[in-house]
């Protein structure tokens, strides 16, 4: 049975654990990330992960925002790499207070999720931005490394109804979060495989709790 539940009544009653992981891939410097690297093709050696000694620190520790989050990268990478410093054409980053007020339903049985609705008077009704039947294709989450963190945008178009609750449980005051960010694909609006291209800049390491098996 698909599982619609509120996400008000769920992180209220669900005791939210988060897995500890130290990424494993060397990255380039800012500076060349693209570079050389054809756009359609970006995968997660693309300098945003940081290595165990590097984990918890530098400019890429916590995600508040695509615009505050490229910041980082030069003129030359934004002239040579447009699409990667804008979202795509029907995807929608929405800051939320939690709870959220959102109604998951999975799209098939474990996997994948969209908005079935949104609780009246929530704070997703509130804020405005979300529609019912918007794909959840991606959402901040903590992944912490003994005594350090980070909050990393994580592609989330494969999780299900459990993983979300988690990934959005784990946005947490004591980690600095005030709020959790989610990225929704509006049907109608978006090109699917154009979104998971361009969200391939932001795929994690494989030894991340946030990270699917393939």
């Amino acid at each position: 049975m698909l599982k619609v539940v509120s996400l008000t009544v769920a992180l209220a009653v669900s005791k939210i654990s988060v897995e500890a992981f130290a990424p494993v891939a060397s990255t380039p410097p800012l500076a060349s990330t693209f570079r050389g690297v054809d756009s359609t093709t970006l995968n997660a050696q693309n300098g945003i992960w940081n290595t165990a000694p590097s984990f918890g620190k530098g400019k890429f520790k916590f995600y508040e925002g695509l615009d505050s989050y490229m910041k980082p990268f030069p003129d030359e990478d934004r002239e040579l790499y447009p699409e990667m410093f804008k979202l795509p054409k029907g995807v929608y980053e929405v800051p939320l207070a939690k709870p959220c007020g959102i109604l998951f339903e999975e799209i098939e049985a474990g996997r994948g999720c969209y908005i079935q609705d949104l609780v009246e008077g929530g704070n997703a009704a509130r804020q405005g931005s979300l529609q019912p039947n918007d794909v959840l294709v991606g959402l901040t989450a903590v992944q912490i490394s003994g005594a350090k963190w980070e909050r990393r945008m994580i592609p989330a178009r494969k999780f299900g109804f459990d993983m979300v609750v988690s990934a959005i449980g784990s946005n947490e005051a004591r980690w600095g979060c005030n709020n959790v960010i989610l990225m929704v694909e509006r049907p109608g609006e978006a090109d699917s495989e154009e979104v998971d291209t361009w969200l391939k800049f932001f795929e994690p390491p494989s030894d991340t709790p946030w990270k699917l098996p393939v």
